[in-house]
């Protein structure tokens, strides 16, 4: 299943900015704090898939967003939507959490996430750029999502929501996400917007 979904996403070249490259007018990020416990999910993930926890230190790094790069986010995001079924972790694996690749067909919202970020990685994307991110979603239960760092701002990929959107039109609450120079480092997102109502603090 992997290798077809790499296929179908017909991997390009794709045009990179440093992190120290002058942004966008207008370019809205989340603004990073503090580092912050990794999810007891990815460490899980990562003592399994050891060769695909790397933590060698990279730069951070940011997307140019031409259109053909935009399509190609757009089909890779619509591609995994449509083919992985939406399945809880309980009801797949009898476990309360756990994050793996969706090589059944089957996954909850972390699966997705990790196979958005496999995938556009094998396309050439650059790791430091596609970063997983725990939120708050608009019933204010956990869910994760995929942000993609480019020079137009930040994007999300969610397989919630078929449109791709900037992190500040989602109406998620954000919580925390991977260093762009560490994939095992996590810090905490100062979102400065109001707190979902219906949010309960875990």
């Amino acid at each position: 299943m992997f290798r077809a979904l790499i296929i179908a996403t017909a991997a390009s070249a794709v045009g990179i900015l440093s992190a120290a490259a002058e942004p966008s007018v207008g370019r809205i990020e989340a603004p990073a704090g503090p580092e912050a416990p990794a999810p007891i999910g990815w460490i899980d993930f990562c003592m399994r898939y050891r060769g695909e926890c790397d933590d060698a230190e990279l730069p951070a790094q940011r997307i140019a967003l031409k259109p053909r790069i935009w399509d190609e986010l757009q089909s890779s995001n619509n591609l995994i939507n449509r083919t992985i079924e939406p399945v809880s972790d309980w009801v797949h694996w009898h476990l309360a959490e756990k994050w793996d690749y969706p090589s059944d067909g089957k996954g909850d919202c972390e699966d997705y996430v990790l196979l958005k970020r496999r995938m556009l990685m094998q396309a050439g994307w650059p790791r430091s750029a596609l970063l997983i991110t725990v939120v708050r979603d608009k019933k204010g239960d956990g869910h994760a999502v995929l942000t993609v760092k480019t020079d137009k701002g930040e994007f999300i990929l969610d397989n919630q929501n078929e449109e791709i959107l900037a992190w500040t039109d989602t109406g998620y609450r954000f919580v925390k996400r991977q260093s762009q120079t560490d994939p095992n480092v996590w810090v905490a997102l100062g979102d400065p917007r109001p707190a979902v109502a219906t949010a309960a603090a875990r």
